[in-house]
């Protein structure tokens, strides 16, 4: 396991920094993560930003996902990570936890207040003025209060199945380039993972960056680089495993007592204490 990012000092990540990950040519890798614990972590293996995932961070503290979790929640979670990384980080706030776009920068302030340098913000079943009137909310407030925020606009077009498949790749467009008018830094688009799809999107959006999240049959790292892609997320992929992997030890423990799988595949706890001595 990696240890060349040790924890520093809140407020040594920068929006310009975590900007620059996302230039042509590069492929910004995010294992989400959903806690203190699990963002220090993957910081230790190398990652050079953090993402949370929004299904992981809402279950780690007793919610559904679903834009459901309440901001003094989120804010305390955020507060926790920032703590104990000094690289940037970038915010899963569902779809901003309210319908009023004239609400959205409430929470979003909180966010950027508690360290977070990005968030994403998504339109998932609403119509797509919607999300247009949040991300220009947010972007209008921000410059206001002179925040500098990287916005990655999530679109469910492939996610949610909106519409049929082969209007997937039209729509996604349509809708990134409103989004992109109405101010956001990237677009991500859960779901999408056919090549020649993939490579529809990035020319059809130009400069923005976009943001693919992990599924059956998406292309390796290195093909997506050349497609174009500049972002790709774990999403809840990690958490999901590790909650799987805590249920079937578990369920295995309880059935007969035994020590011995505890210890398969497990962190010791020298090391993990030792990633948390200078936070």
């Amino acid at each position: 396991m990696q240890t060349s990012n040790p924890a520093g000092p809140p407020g040594t990540a920068t929006t310009t920094g975590f900007r620059a990950l996302h230039a042509p040519g590069r492929l910004l890798i995010l294992p989400n993560a959903w806690d203190a614990g699990s963002a220090r972590l993957v910081v230790a293996c190398g990652a050079e930003a953090v993402a949370t995932t929004s299904a992981g961070l809402a279950w780690s503290r007793g919610f559904p996902d679903g834009n459901v979790l309440p901001g003094a929640v989120l804010e305390a979670a955020v507060r926790d990570i920032v703590r104990v990384i000094s690289v940037p980080l970038t915010v899963d706030v569902e779809a901003g936890y309210t319908a009023d776009p004239r609400r959205i920068w409430e929470l979003v302030a909180i966010v950027a207040a508690a360290g977070a340098v990005g968030i994403n913000l998504e339109d998932g079943r609403d119509e797509p003025d919607l999300l247009c009137a949040k991300i220009a909310a947010v972007r209008r407030a921000a410059d206001a209060a002179g925040i500098e925020l990287f916005v990655n606009a999530r679109t469910d077009v492939y996610l949610r199945r909106l519409v049929p498949a082969e209007r997937a790749v039209e729509v996604t467009i349509e809708r990134a380039r409103r989004y992109q008018d109405a101010g956001c830094d990237g677009i991500f688009v859960p779901g999408i993972a056919a090549p020649a799809e993939i490579r529809a999107v990035v020319e059809a959006i130009g400069a923005l960056p976009l943001n693919v999240m992990a599924t059956a049959g998406l292309p390796a790292a290195a093909e997506l680089r050349s497609l174009g892609v500049r972002r790709l997320s774990a999403g809840a992929a990690l958490a999901s495993a590790a909650f799987g992997r805590m249920r079937q030890l578990a369920t295995q423990f309880l059935a007969d007592g035994r020590s011995e799988p505890l210890g398969d595949g497990a962190i010791s706890f020298s090391e993990m204490n030792a990633l948390f001595s200078r936070a």
